[in-house]
């Protein structure tokens, strides 16, 4: 699959998605994303930019290798996989695809959408998508 088909999948799938993007993680930029107003490109590269700083930013690093540490866990997969954020108006979802722990698909819906179904179908879709 690719990007674009992952934003396709998200923007159809998901209830009340408004926009979809995948982030690569290595780099920090958008592999693809579609959204049903227009954005300002400055602003799509600040959504990259800070998907990237939560996931896997200084602090993020630092707390998931204390919880491997404490934990035990020898694992090499990142320990934050999803992150969820509801603002004012908006349901974030950001989630890494289970193929490849180095892309992050990011939804935004409408904050009346039904939460549970809204994680249901992201992790749906980063459980058989890959890039």
């Amino acid at each position: 699959m690719s990007a674009d088909s992952i934003v396709s999948n998200a923007l159809s799938g998901i209830p009340k998605a408004v926009a979809a993007g995948v982030v690569d993680m290595g780099t920090g930029m958008l592999l693809g994303v579609k959204t049903t107003e227009s954005h300002p490109q400055e602003v799509l590269d600040m959504v990259a930019a800070g998907t990237k700083d939560l996931f896997e930013g200084d602090t993020s690093i630092s707390i998931e290798k204390t919880f491997k540490k404490t934990r035990g866990d020898g694992e090499k997969d990142h320990y934050f996989q999803e992150i969820i954020i509801n603002s004012k108006n908006l349901i974030h979802v950001f989630s890494r695809l289970k193929s490849n722990q180095g892309v992050v698909m990011v939804v935004v819906c409408r904050i009346d959408a039904n939460l549970g179904q809204v994680v249901m179908k992201a992790r749906e879709i980063c459980n058989t998508e890959s890039v």
